[in-house]
């Protein structure tokens, strides 16, 4: 059973990595920072946010994923 689990947590961070890193960071501060410029007034504030959230994405994915992929792979016995 701790395989079991182990395995589902290495799969769940693979997801979970994708999810913060592609879509909530890199897509979603391309969005900011266009509804940013977009807007009536201008806030340097959002944008610098926007940028910033898509300059880290990687990290936030990476960093997302090794809290649950070192766990499950502790857990499932892999080495």
């Amino acid at each position: 059973m701790k395989v079991f689990i182990g395995i589902c947590m290495i799969l769940a961070s693979i997801i979970v990595g994708l999810y913060v890193g592609v879509w909530v960071c890199f897509i979603g501060g391309i969005v900011q920072v266009i509804d940013a410029i977009r807007a009536p007034e201008l806030s340097s504030w959002l944008v610098a946010v926007g940028i910033a959230k898509v300059f880290f994405a990687g990290l936030a994915g990476w960093l997302s994923a090794a809290v649950l992929f070192f766990p499950g792979v502790a857990l499932a016995d892999l080495d």
